[in-house]
């Protein structure tokens, strides 16, 4: 794993930290005590922006931007991993992935390109020495892993494909028949089967490229080859999920959307919805 010698410099360190765990509780919140407790602080600070958790190990509490807790029990009651392989594809720091292993998996892979995020994994595992294969991998590399795992956790990150077809099918190569897809992806709300496309950003990302209806995201899974598709839950994104803290250093919810009309971003679209859906390779 090739890192930039500013990041190799913050692996070492993490890698020289040798805690006295005492516990780890795998709640909304992760929380780590330890025996030794030493100043934490300036190394986590050091990996900012937290973008998923929160943490806390000892008094250090690392207020994430997002309180993953709330998609995670969204999801969490249609998660059946025991004795299966499993993938979070674009899994950050590791929140999902963390709560996951108390789901008894037989393995359990994470891919994120970003090599932060990376760092921030490897900080938190640091103490808890989760069974969990971090790769620096996207949507990208599924082909390299064909049909082996049993559930691929797609959360957040279908809108930032310029070919949502190509990832969906791709995402279905890797699943092994009769696997699942727990799918979080932005939607509008319109009867049609009709997809928005943002001029140059949505919320400010300049990275998000399509916005299906439900239908439309429907009849994407279908013509990728998944069926029994179910609605698991839509919910729109709020301030109570992601806000500001000291942990981003820079802008969130409240600055992506229109301070005269909280129904629409700072653009003029649609604000954010999310949908939540499972779906079983054919």
């Amino acid at each position: 794993m090739q890192l930039d010698p500013r990041r190799a410099e913050t692996f070492k360190a993490i890698e020289a930290l040798k805690p006295k765990v005492i516990s780890a509780d795998f709640g909304d919140v992760i929380t780590i005590e330890t025996l030794d407790r030493q100043n934490y602080e300036p190394l986590a600070k050091s990996l900012k922006p937290w973008r998923k958790g929160a943490f806390k190990i000892d008094d250090l509490f690392i207020d994430s931007e997002w309180r993953s807790h709330i998609k995670y029990n969204l999801i969490a009651p249609r998660l059946n991993l025991e004795n299966k392989s499993v993938l979070d594809l674009g899994c950050n720091n590791g929140y999902y992935l963390f709560r996951m292993t108390q789901k008894k998996p037989r393995e359990l892979f994470g891919f994120d390109p970003s090599a932060q995020f990376f760092l921030q994994f490897s900080f938190i595992n640091a103490f808890i020495n989760a069974p969990i294969t971090y790769l620096l991998k996207g949507t990208q590399d599924l082909g390299d892993f064909s049909e082996r795992f049993d559930t691929i956790a797609c959360l957040g990150v279908l809108y930032h494909r310029s070919d949502p077809i190509a990832a969906l099918k791709a995402i279905n190569g890797a699943l092994r028949k009769g696997g699942e897809l727990i799918l979080d992806a932005l939607i509008i709300e319109n009867d049609a089967s009709v997809a928005l496309t943002p001029i140059d950003r949505y919320a400010k990302m300049p990275n998000v490229w399509f916005i299906p209806s439900l239908k439309a995201l429907s009849a994407w899974l279908d013509r990728t080859k998944f069926c029994d598709v179910e609605t698991i839950a839509i919910k729109p994104t709020d301030s109570d999920e992601q806000r500001k803290t000291d942990w981003i250093d820079g802008e969130s919810l409240s600055d992506f959307l229109n301070p005269r009309d909280l129904t629409k971003t700072i653009e003029g679209y649609p604000a954010p919805i999310r949908a939540y859906i499972r779906a079983v390779k054919r």
